[in-house]
């Protein structure tokens, strides 16, 4: 185990590299009386009543949530029962404060729904793993299987299921520790996971994690929220318009395991290097669409890998004015239409067929077993980290 004075380092190292995050973002041109008018807007909803709802006691832990605003009246809401994004809500071209993040608004609602994945942070290894099975220096490991032959998201028992502890929390960020013991869900090791939250005044929320194991393991961090730009449960996300800044991607055969192989995204449905609706090219009878259903699958970003999060994707809805910007340190994005969507009840209505997108920044699926993919193995005494950054701002069309 590591012990609490490395941790120390560690957080102080987070606050740093938050900062400096803090200090790059671009802002949203906002006047002091729009400032005002949306801090009153969403100061309307009452979220000592949804919080009350996420205070519980859940394996031995308590669980809560945490709201946090900006100066701008964005107001996010984090749960430490899976580290999940529960709101996120900011004013749309009208002024009308908008919650752009699917979930549900008790922690009892989070138990009893069958889509586990809601706004939560998806480890110890985000996507897919092919059969379950990976080696490190010819010792093999085998994984819980929960996605047919296939392990997803590491796990029926992932992070997402689990309570983390709070290390600490202000008006504007939270920050979550979770200790996942040598041999949970199959994977080796006693992974210290922390994860930060933290909501700027350029209406950026980043996230910022770091993990160290004590035995060589693999890790592949992302969060999974459910995008929908017009409001959570407002219809389809057909019309919002994405640009991903990638020449590659990585098909899938019929389990959404990759091939092993990049493709071009030249003259294909997923070339959205230039801004296209998501739901332009979706009943083309692309092979690679009609295995996934649609949209699920991994493009590989131009960027490559990087040291601070750079710009890898931007998505606008006509509708509300609302855009969205992703910036990442990650290699891979995995673009998700919401294809398995199917009726159920959210926080403001129902949740239809590709009633939200996903845009899950990380390392590539199944790189434990496709040597050409970027490493995800994680040394002992290294120190795994990435950021992402979700930045919002209104666009007139």
């Amino acid at each position: 185990m590591i012990n609490d004075k490395y941790f120390l380092v560690l957080r102080n190292s987070i606050k740093h590299v938050l900062f400096l995050l803090c200090v790059f973002g671009l802002g949203w041109s906002c006047t002091k009386q729009e400032e005002q008018q949306s801090s009153q807007q969403t100061e309307g909803n009452d979220w000592n009543s949804i919080k009350t709802a996420f205070q519980d006691t859940l394996n031995g832990k308590e669980t809560d949530l945490f709201v946090l605003k900006n100066k701008k009246g964005v107001v996010v809401t984090i749960t430490n029962y899976g580290a999940r994004i529960v709101h996120m809500v900011v004013p749309d071209k009208t002024g009308k404060p908008t919650d752009v993040v699917l979930g549900y608004n008790s922690l009892k609602e989070y138990l009893d729904s069958p889509s586990a994945y809601y706004g939560a942070l998806i480890g110890r290894y985000a996507n897919r793993i092919a059969k379950g099975a990976f080696e490190i220096d010819g010792i093999a490991y085998q994984l819980a299987k929960n996605n047919g032959n296939n392990s997803l998201h590491g796990g029926p028992g992932g992070l997402h299921n689990v309570v983390w502890d709070v290390v600490s929390s202000t008006s504007n960020s939270v920050e979550l520790l979770y200790t996942s013991p040598d041999g949970e869900e199959g994977y080796p090791g006693n992974l210290d996971i922390t994860v930060i939250y933290n909501l700027n005044d350029e209406h950026g929320l980043e996230i910022y994690y770091q993990a160290m194991s004590d035995k060589k393991t693999v890790v592949n961090l992302t969060n999974h929220a459910y995008f929908n730009l017009n409001g959570d449960g407002s219809g389809d996300i057909n019309t919002h318009v994405l640009q991903i800044d990638a020449d590659e991607y990585t098909p899938v055969d019929s389990t959404l395991i990759p091939l092993g192989e990049h493709e071009k995204v030249d003259g294909t449905p997923f070339d959205f290097r230039a801004p296209t609706a998501i739901g332009q090219r979706i009943e083309d009878p692309d092979a690679q669409l009609q295995t996934g259903g649609g949209y699920d699958h991994n493009f590989v970003l131009k960027k490559g890998q990087t040291d601070s999060p750079e710009k890898v994707a931007t998505v606008f809805s006509p509708k509300s004015g609302i855009q969205m910007e992703v910036y990442t340190t990650e290699p891979g994005m995995q673009f998700y239409g919401g294809n398995f969507m199917n009726g159920l009840q959210g926080k403001n209505g129902t949740y239809e067929y590709r009633g939200a997108f996903c845009l899950e920044t990380q390392h590539f699926p199944d790189s434990p077993n496709q040597p050409s993919f970027p490493s995800t193995i994680l040394e002992v005494g290294d120190v795994w980290e990435s950021a992402t950054i979700y930045k919002f701002m209104l666009k007139t069309e």
